[in-house]
């Protein structure tokens, strides 16, 4: 794994339905998560913030929510991540809400094209963010960003990493699943995503759950991991706008990591969707860092 992290914030809530995500990126600098990965033996560098647009909290246009604001955020994004990765380091984004995975993740998708690697993405989530303008009840475009990367939605997303569609939803494992919009559901299963919902790990276990999840990754796999903070149950992680009872617990969350850790080929990090203004004294921003800390290797005992 890349011993060289670069924390990229994106303060800013522009996709989601609930104010407060802005303030992410700072609730998990507070939880320690520079000093933390530095404890591991990494190098460390914080970029600091990106700057776009303020949230002007108005209705949908069209089936979108701030499409204009959401499209600035996320060049910014692509620009950040993409320059991290150029440069040979891991890039770990501090959102922000998950509408910023589509700047994200299209870099990451340019980059593989460029390093001639193949990608997998890794989507821990309650949700399964693959509405459009004529699916969503709300036009929050946090609910999209999947469907945009595989080329369902505005131009102004879809284009951003330079092709169309950015990411073939054969690359992506969601993991969490557990509350889809009925339209939702239909395109889903017609795109065949591979989706392992809760009942899935409910019947199967975490454990086989992230072996299907992980399996045939090799040397020449890019792997992304996209972790909305709410794919927590949110008796342990109530710091979230969308909370869906039923959520991983502690354990089954740390296997997920630990189990990513053992790849050996995390290669980059989205952190989403963390609501500090709904949280209860920073403890889900907290959870996350311990978390991240899984997933860059830490371990009770010393492994083989």
């Amino acid at each position: 794994m890349n011993r060289q992290i670069s924390l990229i914030g994106a303060p800013t809530d522009i996709g989601a339905g609930a104010r407060g995500a802005s303030m992410g990126p700072e609730a998990l600098r507070v939880a320690g998560i520079g000093p933390t990965l530095q404890a591991h033996g990494l190098e460390v560098l914080d970029r600091g913030n990106l700057a776009g647009p303020a949230n002007p909290w108005l209705p949908p246009v069209d089936g979108y929510r701030h499409l204009a604001e959401v499209v600035a955020w996320n060049l910014a994004v692509h620009a950040a991540v993409h320059a991290e990765l150029q440069l040979g380091r891991l890039p770990i984004l501090l959102g922000g809400d998950h509408c910023l995975a589509i700047g994200s993740i299209s870099a990451v998708a340019r980059h593989c094209r460029e390093a001639g690697k193949k990608l997998r993405v890794l989507w821990l989530d309650a949700h399964a963010d693959f509405n459009t303008s004529v699916l969503t009840p709300s036009g929050n475009i946090h609910g999209m960003p999947v469907a945009c990367l595989c080329g369902h939605g505005p131009r102004e997303l879809v284009e951003i990493g330079g092709q169309v569609p950015a990411l073939n939803p054969k690359a992506v494992r969601q993991i969490g699943i557990r509350s889809v919009d009925a339209g939702e559901k239909r395109f889903v299963h017609e795109v065949g995503l591979e989706v392992f919902d809760m009942r899935y790990i409910d019947e199967m276990g975490m454990r086989h759950t992230m072996e299907l999840a992980l399996a045939t990754l090799d040397d020449k796999t890019h792997l992304h991991v996209s972790f909305d903070v709410d794919f927590l149950d949110p008796d342990i992680a109530p710091g979230v706008g969308t909370t869906v009872p039923g959520g991983p617990t502690y354990r089954e969350a740390q296997l997920c990591m630990e189990m990513i850790a053992d790849s050996g080929r995390l290669a980059s990090l989205d952190v989403m969707e963390l609501n500090p203004a709904l949280d209860v004294r920073n403890k889900t921003a907290e959870l996350a860092v311990d978390l991240i800390e899984s997933l860059f290797g830490k371990s009770t005992l010393m492994r083989a």
